[in-house]
């Protein structure tokens, strides 16, 4: 039984990663989507085959093109993966509300959007797998995942922006999560804290928890097909997100200071 899955961010990091990982599952069909075409296409005949969209997700008509493709080449949607993103670091006072304001573009208006889009697809393929319980024959759900990070859990000085969006992006999934359930549709969270990737090297941080792209896809699978509410990859980075609840006063003196760290770095776009 066929398994469509489409990935944003793809061409790169965490997205490559992802879409490697799900080109192994039985019967994959992969739609893949970024702006960079000749990366895409790369990646495509290395898999075997994979529907490529090549598109900037900030664009007003991407929405609405991507679910022409996937409509035209596969007429169901299994599996949603949230992931293009980027972040542009520096202060309120220096970066103001435009570093806001494409940081809330990428971030969580793009995914939004795209989501909005392609619900009535999910929908309709969650109602007609398995006699509408949204599972296929495999167990696989129907589901979306969206690729948030520890910064929109705990946010520190020149990353706040990037925190917002990703706070947005959280909060909107979990009500997404609650209103999509009788559909027979999953929503997870994925929250990666310092991944090594194209755009976020991480040369500069030797004694921080790094982890690796490939360990971000096996947290996607677990937070859409499995099930899962949500992933922190690495795993011990919930403590940081506990401590804000339990420690604010802490947490604030501690990131004010350069104690904490959480992911800030781009992911893919």
């Amino acid at each position: 039984m066929s398994f469509v899955a489409l990935v944003t961010g793809a061409s790169a990091g965490i997205g490559e990663a992802t879409a490697r990982r799900l080109a192994r599952e039985p019967g994959a069909r992969l739609v893949l989507v970024a702006r960079r075409e000749e990366r895409l296409r790369e990646l495509a005949d290395e898999l075997g085959g994979a529907t490529v969209v090549a598109e900037d997700l900030t664009s007003a008509e991407a929405p609405a093109r991507v679910r022409e493709v996937v409509e035209r080449e596969h007429g169901a949607l299994h599996l949603l993966v949230n992931n293009a993103g980027a972040a542009w670091r520096g202060t309120f006072t220096d970066t103001g509300w435009a570093n806001l304001e494409r940081h809330m573009k990428l971030n969580f208006e793009a995914p939004a959007r795209l989501t909005e889009e392609l619900l009535p697809l999910l929908r309709r393929t969650a109602a007609s797998d398995s006699g509408g319980s949204g599972s296929d024959a495999g167990g696989r759900r129907v589901s979306i995942v969206n690729v948030a990070s520890t910064a929109g859990r705990v946010s520190r000085p020149r990353s706040g922006a990037y925190s917002a969006s990703k706070f947005a992006l959280i909060g909107w999934s979990d009500a997404l999560h609650a209103e999509l359930l009788p559909n027979g549709i999953h929503v997870g969270l994925v929250l990666p804290g310092f991944i090594r990737t194209e755009g976020f090297p991480a040369t500069e941080l030797p004694k921080v928890v790094v982890s690796r792209p490939e360990v971000v896809a096996e947290a996607i699978m677990q937070a859409g097909p499995g099930g899962k509410a949500e992933r922190y990859v690495p795993r011990p980075y919930w403590l940081a997100a506990a401590a804000r609840l339990l420690l604010p006063r802490l947490v604030r003196r501690a990131t004010a200071g350069g104690a904490f760290t959480t992911a800030t770095g781009s992911h893919d776009n």
